[in-house]
């Protein structure tokens, strides 16, 4: 999942502002918060990690149609490869799922597991009934054992 951007013009700028753009985003600060995802965005446009950011950021405002314009364009950048990008597909699956667009949530999800996200991962299972289904049995299962409760084998009289 490698990736360098470290010779793009700028970046060693557009790593600075962003990371004031994290401070200032986990500091509830979002308007300087994108302010900054901006200022990098201009010195390094081909960085797709400030555009991640800053859609996290849209994200917590409650800017959907922004966050996704923010995570497509990570994605085009990152042509749909490394950290950024399964950064971004992961997000927007979030975003997605939160639409109710669970198909295209499941394509994003699938997309970054391949790219190494075991989160990702998880929420593939999740969306899976019949994943869900087995989990359910098994929890049901175990917990009868841990009781002492018969299970199904258990109570079979042949």
């Amino acid at each position: 999942m490698s990736e360098n951007y470290s010779d793009l013009p700028n970046i060693d700028e557009c790593t600075r502002l962003e990371a004031l753009g994290v401070r200032a985003a986990e500091s509830k600060d979002y308007s300087s918060a994108l302010e900054k995802f901006s200022e990098a965005i201009e010195k390094c446009p081909g960085n797709p990690s400030p555009y991640n950011n800053r859609a996290q950021t849209y994200r917590l405002m409650e800017k959907i149609t922004e966050a996704l314009a923010d995570l497509d364009k990570a994605i085009e950048i990152s042509k749909g490869r490394g950290k950024s990008a399964c950064q971004a597909y992961t997000q927007r699956a979030l975003v997605r799922r939160l639409q109710g667009k669970d198909d295209e949530a499941k394509e994003d999800y699938e997309k970054a597991s391949n790219l190494g996200s075991s989160f990702a991962k998880m929420q593939l299972v999740t969306m899976n009934p019949y994943a869900a289904m087995c989990n359910k049995m098994l929890h049901d299962v175990i917990g009868k054992l841990q009781r002492g409760e018969p299970t199904c084998e258990d109570s079979k009289s042949e």
